[in-house]
Protein backbone atom coordinates (compact mmCIF):
# COMPACT_ATOMS: atom_id res chain seq x y z
CA UNK A 1 0.00 0.00 0.00
CA UNK A 2 1.17 3.48 -1.11
CA UNK A 3 1.47 5.84 2.33
CA UNK A 4 -0.71 8.68 1.93
CA UNK A 5 2.37 11.39 2.22
CA UNK A 6 3.74 9.68 -1.38
CA UNK A 7 5.01 12.21 -3.72
CA UNK A 8 4.07 10.73 -7.57
CA UNK A 9 7.48 10.96 -8.90
CA UNK A 10 8.87 8.73 -6.08
CA UNK A 11 6.37 6.32 -6.27
CA UNK A 12 6.28 6.12 -10.13
CA UNK A 13 10.27 4.58 -9.28
CA UNK A 14 8.51 1.55 -7.43
CA UNK A 15 5.86 0.65 -9.70
CA UNK A 16 5.22 -2.90 -10.67
CA UNK A 17 5.08 -1.57 -14.18
CA UNK A 18 8.54 0.07 -13.53
CA UNK A 19 10.29 -2.70 -12.00
CA UNK A 20 9.33 -4.53 -15.20
CA UNK A 21 10.41 -2.41 -17.62
CA UNK A 22 13.86 -2.36 -15.98
CA UNK A 23 13.76 -6.40 -16.15
CA UNK A 24 12.90 -6.55 -19.58
CA UNK A 25 15.55 -3.76 -20.95
CA UNK A 26 17.87 -5.83 -18.51
CA UNK A 27 17.20 -9.05 -20.70
CA UNK A 28 17.41 -7.65 -24.20
CA UNK A 29 20.16 -5.57 -23.41
CA UNK A 30 22.11 -9.14 -22.59
CA UNK A 31 20.89 -10.75 -25.73
CA UNK A 32 21.97 -7.82 -28.17
CA UNK A 33 25.17 -8.35 -26.02
CA UNK A 34 25.84 -11.84 -26.52
CA UNK A 35 24.83 -11.75 -30.47
CA UNK A 36 27.36 -9.25 -30.35
CA UNK A 37 29.49 -11.94 -29.26
CA UNK A 38 28.02 -14.34 -31.77
CA UNK A 39 26.46 -16.34 -29.11
CA UNK A 40 22.91 -16.31 -30.34
CA UNK A 41 21.42 -16.23 -34.29
CA UNK A 42 22.14 -12.75 -35.41
CA UNK A 43 18.62 -10.71 -35.86
CA UNK A 44 17.60 -12.04 -32.17
CA UNK A 45 18.16 -8.99 -30.13
CA UNK A 46 15.83 -6.82 -32.77
CA UNK A 47 13.39 -9.82 -32.64
CA UNK A 48 12.72 -9.69 -29.05
CA UNK A 49 13.04 -6.60 -28.67
CA UNK A 50 10.30 -5.80 -31.50
CA UNK A 51 8.00 -7.91 -30.01
CA UNK A 52 8.76 -7.94 -26.42
CA UNK A 53 5.85 -7.09 -24.32
CA UNK A 54 4.56 -7.99 -20.53
CA UNK A 55 0.84 -7.96 -18.61
CA UNK A 56 1.32 -7.72 -14.99
CA UNK A 57 -2.08 -8.85 -14.75
CA UNK A 58 -0.41 -11.94 -16.68
CA UNK A 59 2.37 -12.40 -14.89
CA UNK A 60 0.64 -12.30 -11.82
CA UNK A 61 -1.53 -15.21 -13.04
CA UNK A 62 1.26 -17.07 -13.87
CA UNK A 63 3.64 -16.62 -10.70
CA UNK A 64 0.15 -18.29 -8.58
CA UNK A 65 0.92 -21.66 -10.29
CA UNK A 66 4.90 -21.41 -10.79
CA UNK A 67 5.35 -19.57 -7.66
CA UNK A 68 8.80 -17.64 -9.13
CA UNK A 69 8.52 -14.01 -10.14
CA UNK A 70 11.15 -14.46 -12.72
CA UNK A 71 9.89 -17.60 -14.40
CA UNK A 72 6.43 -16.16 -14.45
CA UNK A 73 7.39 -12.79 -16.01
CA UNK A 74 10.01 -14.36 -18.74
CA UNK A 75 6.88 -17.13 -19.55
CA UNK A 76 4.48 -13.83 -20.34
CA UNK A 77 7.24 -11.86 -22.38
CA UNK A 78 8.11 -15.08 -24.52
CA UNK A 79 4.05 -15.25 -24.71
CA UNK A 80 4.74 -12.16 -27.21
CA UNK A 81 8.17 -13.00 -28.20
CA UNK A 82 7.78 -16.71 -29.46
CA UNK A 83 10.30 -18.37 -31.56
CA UNK A 84 13.36 -15.84 -30.39
CA UNK A 85 12.65 -15.39 -26.88
CA UNK A 86 14.27 -19.43 -26.18
CA UNK A 87 17.59 -17.23 -26.33
CA UNK A 88 16.40 -14.97 -23.47
CA UNK A 89 17.90 -15.38 -19.97
CA UNK A 90 20.63 -17.62 -21.69
CA UNK A 91 23.07 -18.24 -19.11
CA UNK A 92 21.45 -16.22 -16.94
CA UNK A 93 20.10 -16.46 -13.11
CA UNK A 94 17.25 -14.57 -11.59
CA UNK A 95 18.71 -12.51 -9.68
CA UNK A 96 20.87 -11.03 -12.39
CA UNK A 97 17.86 -9.26 -13.45
CA UNK A 98 16.29 -8.84 -9.95
CA UNK A 99 19.93 -7.26 -8.45
CA UNK A 100 20.39 -5.03 -11.70
CA UNK A 101 17.03 -3.81 -11.50
CA UNK A 102 17.05 -2.94 -8.26
CA UNK A 103 20.19 -0.97 -8.43
CA UNK A 104 18.77 1.17 -11.32
CA UNK A 105 15.31 2.08 -8.94
CA UNK A 106 17.72 2.42 -6.31
CA UNK A 107 19.86 5.15 -8.31
CA UNK A 108 16.73 6.57 -9.89
CA UNK A 109 15.46 7.00 -6.29
CA UNK A 110 18.80 8.47 -4.98
CA UNK A 111 18.65 11.18 -7.72
CA UNK A 112 15.01 12.55 -6.90
CA UNK A 113 16.27 12.75 -2.75
CA UNK A 114 19.33 14.31 -3.97
CA UNK A 115 17.16 16.84 -6.17
CA UNK A 116 14.95 17.52 -3.73
CA UNK A 117 17.46 18.00 -0.86
CA UNK A 118 19.34 20.72 -3.16
CA UNK A 119 16.05 22.58 -2.53
CA UNK A 120 16.09 21.77 1.16
CA UNK A 121 19.86 23.24 1.08
CA UNK A 122 18.75 26.48 -1.12
CA UNK A 123 15.52 27.09 1.03
CA UNK A 124 17.74 26.79 4.68
CA UNK A 125 20.66 28.81 3.11
CA UNK A 126 18.33 32.00 2.25
CA UNK A 127 16.85 31.93 5.36
CA UNK A 128 20.64 32.20 7.15
CA UNK A 129 21.61 35.05 5.76
CA UNK A 130 17.96 36.34 5.71
CA UNK A 131 18.70 36.29 9.43
CA UNK A 132 22.53 36.42 9.60
CA UNK A 133 22.38 40.06 11.69
CA UNK A 134 19.35 38.64 13.97
CA UNK A 135 20.06 37.98 17.50
CA UNK A 136 18.69 35.37 19.68
CA UNK A 137 19.73 33.57 22.97
CA UNK A 138 21.84 30.36 22.34
CA UNK A 139 21.00 27.55 24.63
CA UNK A 140 23.03 24.98 26.59
CA UNK A 141 20.53 22.33 28.24
CA UNK A 142 17.76 23.98 27.14
CA UNK A 143 19.26 27.41 29.60
CA UNK A 144 20.67 30.65 28.49
CA UNK A 145 23.71 30.92 27.55
CA UNK A 146 25.24 33.40 25.53
CA UNK A 147 23.81 35.16 22.36
CA UNK A 148 24.31 33.87 18.80
CA UNK A 149 22.70 35.19 15.40
CA UNK A 150 19.75 33.16 14.26
CA UNK A 151 21.36 32.76 10.83
CA UNK A 152 23.93 30.96 12.63
CA UNK A 153 21.89 28.56 14.01
CA UNK A 154 20.40 28.13 10.63
CA UNK A 155 23.51 27.85 8.67
CA UNK A 156 24.85 25.09 11.11
CA UNK A 157 21.65 23.14 10.38
CA UNK A 158 23.00 23.93 6.47
CA UNK A 159 26.08 22.88 6.82
CA UNK A 160 25.24 19.22 8.10
CA UNK A 161 22.47 19.00 5.13
CA UNK A 162 25.78 19.13 3.14
CA UNK A 163 27.47 16.59 4.35
CA UNK A 164 24.50 14.62 4.45
CA UNK A 165 24.25 15.43 0.52
CA UNK A 166 27.54 14.52 0.04
CA UNK A 167 27.04 11.00 1.88
CA UNK A 168 23.85 10.60 -0.21
CA UNK A 169 26.00 11.43 -3.62
CA UNK A 170 28.69 8.65 -2.11
CA UNK A 171 25.57 6.31 -1.48
CA UNK A 172 24.11 6.32 -4.66
CA UNK A 173 27.56 5.79 -6.76
CA UNK A 174 27.83 2.39 -4.44
CA UNK A 175 24.67 1.34 -5.07
CA UNK A 176 24.65 2.07 -8.91
CA UNK A 177 26.24 -1.49 -9.43
CA UNK A 178 24.72 -4.86 -11.33
CA UNK A 179 25.68 -8.16 -12.45
CA UNK A 180 24.74 -10.15 -15.12
CA UNK A 181 27.39 -13.61 -13.77
CA UNK A 182 25.15 -16.40 -13.77
CA UNK A 183 24.06 -18.91 -11.12
CA UNK A 184 26.91 -17.97 -7.83
CA UNK A 185 28.24 -15.72 -9.64
CA UNK A 186 31.27 -17.26 -11.44
CA UNK A 187 30.34 -16.59 -15.41
CA UNK A 188 30.17 -20.12 -16.15
CA UNK A 189 27.73 -19.90 -18.44
CA UNK A 190 27.25 -16.20 -19.71
CA UNK A 191 30.49 -13.96 -20.49
CA UNK A 192 31.78 -10.85 -18.54
CA UNK A 193 31.93 -8.92 -21.74
CA UNK A 194 27.48 -9.17 -21.54
CA UNK A 195 27.87 -7.98 -18.20
CA UNK A 196 29.64 -4.96 -18.95
CA UNK A 197 27.48 -4.20 -21.58
CA UNK A 198 24.59 -4.47 -19.58
CA UNK A 199 25.82 -2.51 -17.13
CA UNK A 200 27.28 0.07 -19.35
CA UNK A 201 23.80 1.12 -21.21
CA UNK A 202 21.96 1.04 -17.89
CA UNK A 203 24.24 3.48 -16.32
CA UNK A 204 25.86 1.71 -14.02
CA UNK A 205 28.90 -0.13 -12.92
CA UNK A 206 29.65 -4.36 -12.82
CA UNK A 207 29.99 -5.59 -9.66
CA UNK A 208 33.63 -6.50 -9.82
CA UNK A 209 33.22 -9.62 -7.73
CA UNK A 210 29.45 -11.21 -6.47
CA UNK A 211 28.17 -14.32 -5.93
CA UNK A 212 24.49 -15.38 -6.79
CA UNK A 213 23.79 -11.78 -5.60
CA UNK A 214 24.94 -8.10 -5.22
CA UNK A 215 26.48 -7.62 -1.85
CA UNK A 216 24.10 -6.34 0.59
CA UNK A 217 26.81 -3.87 2.36
CA UNK A 218 26.17 -1.39 -0.61
CA UNK A 219 22.11 -1.53 0.43
CA UNK A 220 23.16 -1.20 4.07
CA UNK A 221 24.95 1.67 3.49
CA UNK A 222 22.85 3.15 1.08
CA UNK A 223 19.78 2.80 3.53
CA UNK A 224 21.62 3.86 6.62
CA UNK A 225 22.84 7.25 4.63
CA UNK A 226 18.98 7.80 4.44
CA UNK A 227 18.41 6.78 7.60
CA UNK A 228 21.34 9.68 8.83
CA UNK A 229 19.73 12.56 6.39
CA UNK A 230 15.84 11.58 7.76
CA UNK A 231 17.89 11.94 11.53
CA UNK A 232 19.32 15.11 10.32
CA UNK A 233 15.33 16.21 9.40
CA UNK A 234 14.39 15.21 12.59
CA UNK A 235 17.25 18.09 14.31
CA UNK A 236 15.69 20.53 12.50
CA UNK A 237 12.18 19.72 13.41
CA UNK A 238 13.16 19.30 17.42
CA UNK A 239 14.60 22.79 16.83
CA UNK A 240 11.44 24.70 15.42
CA UNK A 241 9.61 22.66 18.19
CA UNK A 242 11.29 24.20 21.21
CA UNK A 243 11.45 27.52 19.22
CA UNK A 244 7.54 27.30 18.62
CA UNK A 245 6.96 26.88 22.63
CA UNK A 246 4.53 29.38 23.63
CA UNK A 247 7.13 30.23 26.32
CA UNK A 248 9.74 30.59 23.52
CA UNK A 249 7.77 31.69 20.64
CA UNK A 250 10.80 32.68 18.40
CA UNK A 251 9.76 31.45 15.16
CA UNK A 252 6.75 28.99 14.09
CA UNK A 253 5.96 26.91 11.56
CA UNK A 254 3.55 28.67 9.19
CA UNK A 255 -0.04 28.93 10.09
CA UNK A 256 -2.17 28.72 6.90
CA UNK A 257 -5.44 30.51 6.59
CA UNK A 258 -8.47 28.07 8.00
CA UNK A 259 -6.13 25.62 10.00
CA UNK A 260 -7.35 24.43 12.77
CA UNK A 261 -5.06 23.32 15.66
CA UNK A 262 -6.90 21.65 17.49
CA UNK A 263 -10.38 20.37 18.00
CA UNK A 264 -11.02 21.45 21.44
CA UNK A 265 -9.05 24.59 21.58
CA UNK A 266 -9.32 26.97 18.75
CA UNK A 267 -6.08 28.76 20.07
CA UNK A 268 -4.02 26.48 19.00
CA UNK A 269 -1.10 26.67 17.13
CA UNK A 270 0.36 23.41 16.68
CA UNK A 271 3.91 22.35 15.46
CA UNK A 272 2.44 19.63 13.36
CA UNK A 273 5.24 19.56 10.22
CA UNK A 274 8.08 19.24 12.56
CA UNK A 275 6.33 16.58 15.00
CA UNK A 276 5.24 14.42 11.82
CA UNK A 277 9.44 14.55 10.91
CA UNK A 278 10.18 13.69 13.89
CA UNK A 279 7.83 10.48 13.75
CA UNK A 280 8.64 9.73 10.22
CA UNK A 281 12.34 9.81 10.88
CA UNK A 282 12.08 6.68 13.44
CA UNK A 283 10.33 5.00 10.28
CA UNK A 284 13.33 5.51 8.13
CA UNK A 285 15.82 5.06 10.70
CA UNK A 286 14.10 1.75 11.71
CA UNK A 287 14.48 0.74 7.56
CA UNK A 288 18.57 0.52 7.59
CA UNK A 289 18.09 -1.69 10.74
CA UNK A 290 16.65 -4.06 8.43
CA UNK A 291 18.92 -3.50 5.56
CA UNK A 292 21.58 -4.18 8.01
CA UNK A 293 19.90 -7.49 8.91
CA UNK A 294 20.20 -7.99 4.73
CA UNK A 295 24.02 -8.49 4.73
CA UNK A 296 25.11 -11.74 6.11
CA UNK A 297 22.99 -14.15 3.50
CA UNK A 298 23.53 -18.16 3.44
CA UNK A 299 26.83 -19.38 1.40
CA UNK A 300 26.15 -17.68 -1.81
CA UNK A 301 22.96 -16.14 -1.62
CA UNK A 302 19.66 -16.44 -0.09
CA UNK A 303 16.51 -15.01 -0.33
CA UNK A 304 15.99 -13.43 2.77
CA UNK A 305 16.72 -10.64 1.87
CA UNK A 306 14.32 -10.16 -0.55
CA UNK A 307 10.94 -10.00 1.09
CA UNK A 308 12.54 -6.82 3.32
CA UNK A 309 14.10 -4.73 0.39
CA UNK A 310 10.54 -5.56 -1.09
CA UNK A 311 9.04 -3.16 1.63
CA UNK A 312 12.33 -0.93 2.48
CA UNK A 313 13.12 0.35 -0.74
CA UNK A 314 9.93 2.11 -1.75
CA UNK A 315 9.03 2.71 1.98
CA UNK A 316 12.26 4.40 2.97
CA UNK A 317 12.77 6.33 -0.13
CA UNK A 318 9.41 7.68 -0.60
CA UNK A 319 9.16 8.77 2.99
CA UNK A 320 12.24 10.95 2.52
CA UNK A 321 11.24 12.30 -0.28
CA UNK A 322 7.81 13.54 1.02
CA UNK A 323 9.91 14.68 4.38
CA UNK A 324 12.33 16.41 2.56
CA UNK A 325 9.63 18.34 0.26
CA UNK A 326 7.97 19.28 3.62
CA UNK A 327 10.97 20.60 5.32
CA UNK A 328 11.36 22.63 2.12
CA UNK A 329 8.06 24.09 2.57
CA UNK A 330 8.80 24.74 6.84
CA UNK A 331 11.61 26.32 6.15
CA UNK A 332 10.89 28.79 3.36
CA UNK A 333 7.41 29.87 5.60
CA UNK A 334 8.88 29.87 8.74
CA UNK A 335 7.62 32.76 10.92
CA UNK A 336 10.53 34.57 12.66
CA UNK A 337 9.75 37.17 15.62
CA UNK A 338 13.18 38.81 16.41
CA UNK A 339 11.15 40.95 18.86
CA UNK A 340 10.48 37.86 20.85
CA UNK A 341 14.02 37.06 20.36
CA UNK A 342 15.21 40.75 22.19
CA UNK A 343 12.45 39.76 24.93
CA UNK A 344 14.14 36.82 25.56
CA UNK A 345 17.61 37.93 25.29
CA UNK A 346 16.28 40.38 28.34
CA UNK A 347 14.63 37.55 30.59
CA UNK A 348 17.18 36.27 32.43
CA UNK A 349 18.59 39.81 33.29
CA UNK A 350 22.16 39.63 30.74
CA UNK A 351 23.35 36.45 32.72
CA UNK A 352 24.72 35.82 29.61
CA UNK A 353 27.39 38.29 30.04
CA UNK A 354 28.98 36.58 32.63
CA UNK A 355 31.59 34.78 30.80
CA UNK A 356 33.40 37.78 29.42
CA UNK A 357 33.36 39.35 32.70
CA UNK A 358 34.77 36.39 34.04
CA UNK A 359 37.73 36.29 31.91
CA UNK A 360 38.37 40.44 32.67
CA UNK A 361 38.72 39.40 36.26
CA UNK A 362 41.17 36.97 35.15
CA UNK A 363 43.24 39.61 33.33
CA UNK A 364 43.09 41.74 35.83
CA UNK A 365 45.29 39.43 38.08
CA UNK A 366 42.45 37.74 40.11
CA UNK A 367 42.81 33.64 40.36
CA UNK A 368 40.18 32.35 37.53
CA UNK A 369 38.57 30.53 41.28
CA UNK A 370 38.22 33.80 42.67
CA UNK A 371 37.03 35.36 39.69
CA UNK A 372 34.67 32.72 39.07
CA UNK A 373 33.20 33.17 42.53
CA UNK A 374 32.70 36.61 42.21
CA UNK A 375 30.76 36.96 38.85
CA UNK A 376 28.57 33.90 39.99
CA UNK A 377 27.62 35.34 43.13
CA UNK A 378 25.71 38.29 41.20
CA UNK A 379 24.80 36.55 38.44
CA UNK A 380 22.76 33.70 41.11
CA UNK A 381 21.25 36.89 43.01
CA UNK A 382 19.53 37.66 39.27
CA UNK A 383 18.77 34.61 38.70
CA UNK A 384 16.84 34.23 42.10
CA UNK A 385 15.50 38.20 42.50
CA UNK A 386 15.99 39.67 39.35
CA UNK A 387 17.71 42.59 37.79
CA UNK A 388 20.50 43.57 35.69
CA UNK A 389 23.58 41.86 35.99
CA UNK A 390 25.30 44.65 34.54
CA UNK A 391 24.33 46.61 37.26
CA UNK A 392 24.69 44.27 39.69
CA UNK A 393 28.27 43.58 38.65
CA UNK A 394 29.23 47.64 38.26
CA UNK A 395 27.49 48.07 42.37
CA UNK A 396 29.81 44.84 43.61
CA UNK A 397 33.11 46.22 45.21
CA UNK A 398 34.92 43.30 44.29
CA UNK A 399 33.74 43.38 40.31
CA UNK A 400 33.27 46.98 39.93
CA UNK A 401 35.56 48.27 42.24
CA UNK A 402 38.31 46.19 40.38
CA UNK A 403 37.21 46.94 37.00
CA UNK A 404 35.19 49.87 36.85
CA UNK A 405 31.83 50.78 35.77
CA UNK A 406 32.48 51.36 32.59
CA UNK A 407 34.41 48.88 32.07
CA UNK A 408 32.03 46.75 33.06
CA UNK A 409 28.97 48.40 31.04
CA UNK A 410 31.87 48.25 27.53
CA UNK A 411 32.02 43.84 28.38
CA UNK A 412 28.43 43.49 28.74
CA UNK A 413 27.74 44.67 24.59
CA UNK A 414 26.00 42.26 23.17
CA UNK A 415 27.53 43.35 19.60
CA UNK A 416 30.73 41.36 21.11
CA UNK A 417 28.75 37.83 20.69
CA UNK A 418 27.95 38.23 17.06
CA UNK A 419 30.92 39.91 15.92
CA UNK A 420 32.10 37.37 13.60
CA UNK A 421 28.04 36.72 12.01
CA UNK A 422 29.11 37.22 8.66
CA UNK A 423 32.75 35.72 8.76
CA UNK A 424 31.13 32.44 10.23
CA UNK A 425 28.30 32.59 7.65
CA UNK A 426 31.38 33.25 4.60
CA UNK A 427 33.18 30.36 5.59
CA UNK A 428 29.85 27.46 5.91
CA UNK A 429 29.10 28.80 2.05
CA UNK A 430 32.14 28.86 0.40
CA UNK A 431 32.27 26.79 -2.35
CA UNK A 432 28.75 25.49 -1.37
CA UNK A 433 27.40 23.23 -4.11
CA UNK A 434 23.13 22.38 -4.62
CA UNK A 435 22.14 25.03 -2.27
Amino acid sequence: MIPRYSTPEMVAVWTPERRFQIMLEVELLACAAMEARGEVPPGTAAACRERAQFDIARVDEIEKVVKHDVIAFLTNVNEYVGEPGRHLHKGMTSSDVLDTALAVQLKEAGELLRAELDGVLAALRARAEEHVDTVCIGRSHGIHAAPNPFGWKLALLWDELRRGRERLDHAIRDIAVGKVSGAVGTFAHVHPDVEAAVCRELGLRAAPASNQVVQRDRHAFYFTVLALLATSIEKVAVEVRHLQRTEVAEAEEPFTPGQKGSSAMPHQRNPILSENLTGLARLVRGYAQAAMEDVPLWHERDISHSSVERVIGPDATVTLHFMLRRLRALVAGLVVYPENMTRNLQRSGGIYFSQKVLLALVESGLSREESYARVQRNAMRVWAQGGWLPDELAADPEVGGVLGAARVAELCDLGWYVRHAHDIQARVFAGAAGG
